[in-house]
This record gives C-alpha cells, structure tokens and sequence, in this order.
C-alpha cells in the first residue's frame, strides 16, 4: 500500500518559499488548497496542494494577483507557467517546475526544463544557479520526510546522467601543463553530484581527474596516494560524516597529503568547528574554485 506523504503548513513555506500565514490568508480567502486532520485535528497537505502552491508561487512573483490566479483552470494555470518559464531567466521558476518534475516523476517535463535552461544560460550557469539550488530545496523533503527514495534516485540519476554527458564533453581539452586532481567522496557518503560537478570544472580547465567515486574508506585514499601522483585533493561533505568527526578526518587526510592543497567542498564544511589544518582549503562554491584553478 502506498504511503500518503502529509506536508504541514511549514514544510510548503520551506518548499515553496510563501509564508505559512500567507497560506491560511489564501486558503481562507480564496480556498487555494484545502487541507485534511489528522485525528487530533493538525492540518495537512498532499503533494496537489504542493504541486499547486508551487505554481502559485511562480506566477505571484511575476506580477499575476492571486485573485487572478485563483480564477484559472489547472490548464490554464500550468500554460502560464510554460510561458514563463520559455520566456524568462527566472530560476525559481525552474527550480519549482523541477520540483513538480520530480515529484510527479515525469521526465519530459524535466528534460524540457533543463534543456530550456542551458539552451539559454548555458550548462555551468544551470548547474551553479538552478540545479543546486533545487538540491537544496530536495534536502528539505528529506529534512521533512516527504520525499520517497524513488523520486529523488529518479531526479538526480537523470541530473547526473547530463553532467556525465558534459565531462565527456572535455576529455579533448587537456593543457600542456595540465595537473592532476584526486576526487572521491568519503565513507558512507553517496551524494556524488557536487563532486562530478567538479570533474567537470577541472576538465574543461584542461587539467586531470583520477575520480574514485562514492564511498571510499580513507585507507583506500591513502593506498591511492601512494600509487598515483596527484597534485591536488578534492572531497565533498554532504550528509554521511557526522560534523563532529570531520576536523579527525580531515586532519588525517591532511597529515597523509601534508604537501599538496585538499579542497573540501558541500553542505557540511559550514559547520565545522574551529581550526582546518594549513591545507586544507574550504570551497564556498564552483566559482571559487574556478578561481583557483585560472591562477595555477
């Protein structure tokens, strides 16, 4: 039997970006959604009243009135968000109309979307601005619990599947100069697409990229250090680590590549407490590094 995912009213303000009040204004006003009780009379919402908010939301901030909003059929309302989306640089925008992709498990319509999105800004510009970003807003499902495993392996197996296509793109562009960087993710940790993200920013710059992948134990790292050269060190924090034990991890891989930078990069590394050892270098984002790499 399939499980009723239930949204409370501060899950959609997390999701969608409106505020809770603004939500029992608009359910009051305009019966925008109308949720169920639980059996002791708390509010909840189903993914409709998700998929409709979300939309809502898209248009209110391009200057539709919710009094207009509320008098279009559900045809006409997706319509609208179609031409705002061809028509607009808008990124929530995208990142809803992706949330709707995802959650409806729908992949022409996330296909459409994105290939909208590099069509106009173009791949990295997607990825940094609108792909993200939605990963953010797919944290807070997990945070909330009320997304299932099969729609976010669904969205971000497809995320992938274009970012492997875009490194691929690069294996011609090697420099003469070119260095070489280590990436894995570490034990336990499997949210590998900021990490071939990365790959990809260090293949188009022209350098190379011994890519170990998801879940590798730190002996196996530092086996690897032994056998290849490699100039540089880069590893992505997302969820797997607990934020206490990261300073011992990173000291250890710090101690075993004392003599080459390691960026460390994801969620977690904003929650490190105190000092990092000389070098190790926090990563904000892509841009950063990006910087970085124009000046080696």
């Amino acid at each position: 039997m399939t499980t009723m995912i239930r949204y409370s009213i501060n899950d959609l303000e997390k999701i969608t970006g409106i505020k809770a009040h603004t939500i029992r204004i608009w359910e009051k006003r305009y019966n925008v959604v109308d949720p169920e009780r639980t059996e002791t009379n708390i509010r909840y919402y189903n993914d409709s009243d998700l998929k409709k908010l979300l939309n809502i939301s898209t248009l209110n901030k391009h200057g539709f009135k919710i009094s207009e909003i509320v008098k279009m059929g559900n045809d006409r309302l997706c319509e609208k968000i179609v031409e705002i989306s061809n028509a607009s640089n808008d990124y929530e925008s995208y990142i809803n109309n992706l949330i709707v992709s995802m959650i409806e498990l729908d992949e022409d319509k996330f296909e459409k979307v994105l290939s909208s999105s590099i069509i106009k800004m173009g791949f990295e510009k997607t990825v940094t601005s609108i792909i993200y970003h939605f990963l953010e807003k797919v944290g807070v499902l997990w945070q909330v619990g009320t997304i299932n495993p099969a729609q976010e392996h669904f969205i971000t197996n497809l995320i992938r599947q274009k970012i492997i296509i875009a490194i691929d793109g690069q294996d011609n562009n090697l420099r003469s100069d070119a260095k070489t960087f280590l990436l894995f993710l570490p034990e336990n940790e499997l949210h590998e697409l900021g990490l071939l993200f990365y790959t990809y920013v260090i293949k188009k710059a022209g350098h190379k990229v011994i890519y170990l992948g998801q879940s590798v134990p730190m002996k196996d790292v530092l086996e690897v250090i032994k056998i290849r050269k490699a100039d540089y060190i880069l590893t992505y924090f997302v969820a797997a680590l607990e934020t206490k034990v990261i300073p011992d991890y990173l000291k250890a891989i710090s101690e075993g590549f004392d003599h080459k930078d390691i960026f460390i990069a994801g969620y977690q590394i904003q929650q490190i407490p105190g000092d990092l050892p000389r070098n190790i270098k926090p990563l904000q984002d892509a841009e950063e590094f990006k910087s970085y790499l124009n000046r080696i």
